[in-house]
């Protein structure tokens, strides 16, 4: 085989960088293109995945062959570029993820509505919203990622259902699930708080601890999903199970129903994981947001009883131990959000640094590279522990 420099067609892309549509060449291996039977292009995740759990790090891209929509039309003898434009679609599809968060939280809010109405929920416009966010997660899901990690108080209950959707999809998607079941596990995510609209509002934002009664009339709305459930058009059985096992526990001791062991599907099991992690990262009127890491810590104490302890370890690494989206410190004090991680080096990651918690004020706004500086993470924080809002910097 020819030496890599010699390799100009090609372009050199680490496998957490691949997107659908993008047509691999060779593999990279001891400073040599090796050549593998099935090249072809990128047409799912799973496809992604696969390249991952076999351990190679880095692929050789032909940018001619790879599809129009794959983020690398541009002439092949200037790679350079076409790494530049990758960083520069993060800016394009995080308003994209904008755009497509609003209209999730335009939908709920208006089924919600309908629903507290009496009206069936209907299935369609779930489908092409779950259709958009999977596009969104293949293009670009660390855009949705930081998008996700900008949360308000008074917005919990639309906001939560779509991370839960947009976490579920993510997930899925590092399992290596078929794309149509992403799409019913999006709708899951969507619906499967639909119940809460019949439950007292004054109880679901009460401020203050719940008594054991207004504990109880929380989780009446399991029951109410029931029969919004039983009444939908065309919700798929992984939708429902999303929907209706959220809160139930491997042990027996959750509800609605009490359901044990394997009587829990892979994703009612996936649901329950993806629902406390996401409210736990949440800030309520009632608590502050916990950092991802000790999030993580949270969910691993709930194995083997209540949660599957296979599938967190699998969400942990699918996640990430610092987050795209999350806030940390680094080792001189300068706060900063993780902008870009890699699967291979978690501890790593790029950081957005614009703010010092030593000096207390702003500081020049930096991309810090941790795998090339000298600079580590001391600690996850959350944005309440801050005197200043993150959220410009996003």
């Amino acid at each position: 085989m020819d030496d890599v420099a010699e390799a100009a067609p090609l372009l050199k892309i680490a496998v957490e960088k691949l997107r659908v549509g993008m047509f691999v060449d060779s593999m990279d291996g001891s400073n040599k293109q090796i050549s593998i039977a099935n090249a072809g292009q990128i047409h799912d995740r799973a496809a992604i995945l696969k390249l991952r759990r076999s351990g190679i790090s880095h692929v050789w891209v032909d940018v001619e062959r790879s599809s129009n929509d794959s983020g690398l039309k541009m002439p092949v003898s200037n790679p350079t570029l076409a790494v530049k434009k990758l960083a520069k679609d993060r800016v394009t599809n995080i308003k994209h993820a904008k755009a497509l968060m609003a209209e999730a939280k335009g939908l709920l809010q208006k089924v919600m509505s309908e629903t507290f109405e009496g009206k069936m929920v209907e299935v369609e416009p779930f489908e092409d919203l779950a259709d958009s966010m999977i596009v969104a997660v293949l293009r670009d899901p660390d855009a949705l990622k930081c998008v996700s990690a900008l949360r308000t108080k008074n917005a919990y209950l639309l906001e939560h259902s779509v991370n839960v959707a947009f976490l579920l999809v993510t997930f899925g998607g590092y399992l290596g699930l078929e794309r149509e079941v992403l799409r019913k596990l999006a709708i899951g995510g969507f619906l499967h708080d639909v119940g809460k609209i019949r439950v007292d509002c004054n109880i679901l934002n009460k401020p203050d601890k719940l008594s054991d009664e207004e504990f109880e009339q929380v989780k009446l709305h399991q029951n109410y999903a029931i029969e919004i459930m039983d009444k939908a058009q065309g919700v798929s059985q992984i939708s429902k199970d999303i929907c209706l096992m959220h809160h139930e526990k491997l042990d027996g001791t959750g509800y609605p129903r009490g359901l044990s062991g394997d009587d829990i599907p892979l994703y009612g099991r996936m649901s329950c994981i993806v629902d406390i992690f996401d409210a736990l990262t949440a800030a309520r009127c009632y608590k502050e947001a916990m950092s991802p890491a000790r999030a993580f810590k949270m969910l691993l104490s709930l194995t083997p009883f209540h949660l599957d302890e296979a599938l967190v370890y699998d969400f942990i690494r699918c996640v990430g131990v610092y987050p795209v989206g999350s806030l940390v410190e680094l080792s001189d004090g300068r706060v900063g959000i993780v902008w870009e991680s890699t699967p291979n080096n978690v501890l790593h990651p790029k950081v957005k640094c614009f703010y010092s918690n030593f000096q207390k004020r702003y500081t020049e706004v930096v991309i810090v590279d941790l795998q090339q500086s000298d600079f580590y993470i001391e600690k996850g924080i959350s944005p309440s522990s801050l005197p200043v809002d993150p959220a410009p910097f996003y």
